[in-house]
């Protein structure tokens, strides 16, 4: 049975900034794309090398095989270094934004994020621990061995938060939150133990992934991260209408045909997916789980269906803006992206919880 929920009802208690105005869903998801696509266009031009929009379009053309006149330094730029890593910016903040629609749904909380519960931690700890131990998992399973191994992890450390946040039938945001708390300590402590016992080249791999950055975004590295990511989408769409249908509460979601304990075991799949396969080729990059779907949902409503792709399109658009001034504001430094996303996404973070906490003392009253 299907469950036709209205986005205005299916609001949680958790849930803050839902507004009488909804932006149609076509639109608001069209104006992402096109602020997507004209960030990229800008992304892909800004550099050491500068090269004009109109150019950026002229090599695209002559890349898919049109006879058109370019110049083969520029050419060669944007082909080799821009174009991967402003297509790796896009995965990461999608697969990121999507893992946190996804656990916001699911914890029906919108406090809930895969750095701030451990699941990035997770991905990290188990990606460190094939850097320095796996040699035979690299050799086996090849460039896949960091995506598996991350996904594992993220997984693991998704059902854990979750299991402990459940209880009575109910979920506990404090709970969830110092477990979350508990995970991230366990997997840095397994980090910086890793660190002591690494060699150099060990060594400068699991510096990359305390910092993040999208520095070692190649063809190679986009095509790992590419079945990942659209599995998780599409996975995470389908996920769109029962999460909707949760956020009423689980018996009444129940009662409209949902299979609230298989939706929930999705989710936490789905999760670990995305953000796994993000963390295993980028390292931890903080609050983008956190404050693209919010951002959404302030603007559109509740309505998963506009939420989960909503959060992959602002997650990919977040993610351009804040790469292409991690490579060119210190020039011809490359400043980490996970501290660029961590400084504009904790006062973000802050500001969320005191309007929660007002609202619940405007409630009490």
């Amino acid at each position: 049975m299907n469950a036709a929920v209205r986005p205005a009802s299916s609001a949680p208690r958790g849930t803050v900034g839902v507004g009488a105005r909804r932006a149609p869903r076509r639109l608001a998801l069209a104006t992402l794309a096109a602020a997507l696509a004209g960030a990229m266009l800008v992304a892909i031009g800004i550099g050491a090398v500068p090269i004009a929009p109109d150019d950026v379009v002229r090599i695209l053309l002559h890349s898919a095989g049109l006879d058109v006149e370019v110049d083969s330094q520029q050419a060669a730029v944007l082909e080799s270094i821009r174009l991967p890593r402003v297509l790796l910016a896009v995965l990461t903040g999608a697969g990121l934004g999507l893992a946190g629609a996804l656990m916001q749904g699911l914890f029906r909380n919108p406090l809930a994020d895969p750095a701030l519960v451990g699941v990035s931690a997770g991905a990290a700890l188990a990606a460190s621990v094939v850097i320095v131990l796996g040699a035979g998992a690299t050799a086996q399973l090849g460039s896949f061995a960091l995506p598996t191994a991350a996904f594992a992890g993220a997984l693991g450390a998704t059902a854990l938060v979750y299991r402990v946040g459940h209880g009575g039938g109910a979920i506990s945001l404090p709970t969830m939150l110092l477990a979350g708390i508990a995970v991230n300590a366990f997997a840095f402590a397994g980090i910086g133990f890793l660190t002591y016992v690494a060699d150099d080249q060990q060594l400068r791999d699991l510096t990359f992934w305390n910092l993040g950055s999208l520095a070692g975004g190649t063809w190679p590295v986009v095509a790992t991260v590419v079945p990942f990511v659209l599995l998780a989408a599409g996975a995470a769409v389908l996920l769109a209408q029962p999460l909707n249908a949760l956020a009423l509460g689980e018996a009444r979601a129940e009662h409209l045909g949902v299979h609230v304990a298989r939706i929930k075991l999705g989710a936490i799949v789905v999760t670990a997916l995305a953000a796994g396969a993000v963390v295993a080729v980028t390292g931890v990059i903080g609050f983008v789980g956190l404050v693209a779907p919010h951002l959404v949902r302030l603007a559109c409503g509740p309505d998963q269906r506009v939420v989960i792709p909503g959060a992959a399109l602002g997650g990919a658009l977040l993610v351009v803006i804040a790469d292409t001034v991690a490579r060119t504001a210190a020039t011809p430094a490359d400043l980490p992206l996970g501290v660029l996303t961590a400084v504009f996404g904790a006062p973000l973070f802050l500001a969320l919880l005191l309007r929660m906490r007002r609202r619940l003392l405007a409630e009490a009253a």
